[in-house]
């Protein structure tokens, strides 16, 4: 499967309003259950904080989306 993150991108969980932003730290290697093979494509640690405590999780690629922060816009007219 194709990475669709690297390192240090800011992400977010898919579908979930208020999930929080979260950074890619790296993709980790994870053992399929069915097949027993090592899968280094498709998981990511990522890292966040809540109330100032480091939180950090290990994700299914499909389950993220990039986070775009918004910029102001400025009328200059």
């Amino acid at each position: 499967m194709i990475r669709k993150f690297k390192a240090g991108d800011w992400v977010k969980i898919r579908g979930v309003f208020n999930a929080p932003k979260m950074k890619v730290l790296k993709y980790t290697p994870m053992k399929d259950t069915v097949s027993g093979l090592v899968n280094n494509d498709t998981y990511l640690e990522c890292v966040w904080y809540e109330n100032g405590e480091r939180k950090m999780e290990v994700f299914h690629q499909n389950k993220l989306i990039k986070y775009i922060e918004a910029k102001e816009v400025v009328n200059t007219v």
